[in-house]
């Protein structure tokens, strides 16, 4: 019993509405991955939304940054977690295998970071995007101030929070729409 096979339970526009800008991107996933990822199928509904979700995903997870690419991931893969987004646990999860060549801390990361054997930098830091995520409110000088002490710039703390927030909102636009991940996602990095 496979998950479902929708993209999303919303319209998903073919490829051929595709805007010309956007089929090199489309083609670059191809070459890399072996696949489109259904959240660009899916943000493909909205072709100008889909292009900002691109700049900001791009710059967020793959830009200059004090967090490796890895934590990042593992930041996405935390917060997904709590939020019990499937789609992002699955394309994320098989980011951190990938990455990390690790497929066991791929499913730890999935299940409760917190079994992982992690440097105390990474645990602080995901400690924080989750207290972020759960409890946003509660954040106070002292977190940033512990974040700092173990060689976090204000700037990695600015990262942090931002791909925090990124993925808070692409966990309840997956949610609301049941954006499915790609089915080659469960077999990467295995």
């Amino acid at each position: 019993m496979g998950q479902p096979t929708h993209v999303m339970d919303l319209k998903v526009p073919g490829e051929e509405t595709l805007p010309d800008d956007l089929k090199p991107y489309f083609q670059k996933c191809r070459d890399k991955l072996g696949l489109v990822p259904n959240v660009l199928q899916a943000w493909l509904l909205r072709p100008n939304k889909l292009r900002t979700f691109i700049a900001s995903y791009n710059e967020l997870m793959l830009g200059d940054s004090g967090l490796s690419k890895l934590e990042r991931e593992m930041i996405a893969v935390a917060v997904s977690a709590v939020n019990r987004c499937y789609y992002c646990l699955v394309a994320h999860g098989a980011a951190v295998r990938q990455m990390s060549g690790d497929p066991e801390l791929g499913e730890m990361m999935v299940m409760n970071y917190r079994v992982a054997e992690l440097p105390p930098r990474q645990r602080a830091m995901l400690d924080f995007a989750v207290k972020l995520t759960e409890e946003p409110r509660l954040i106070t000088a002292e977190d940033r101030a512990s974040l700092r002490k173990l060689g976090f710039t204000d700037e990695d703390i600015f990262d942090i929070c931002e791909v925090t927030g990124f993925f808070n909102m692409t966990n309840r636009v997956a949610h609301g729409v049941d954006m499915m991940p790609n089915p080659e996602y469960h077999t990467m990095a295995r």
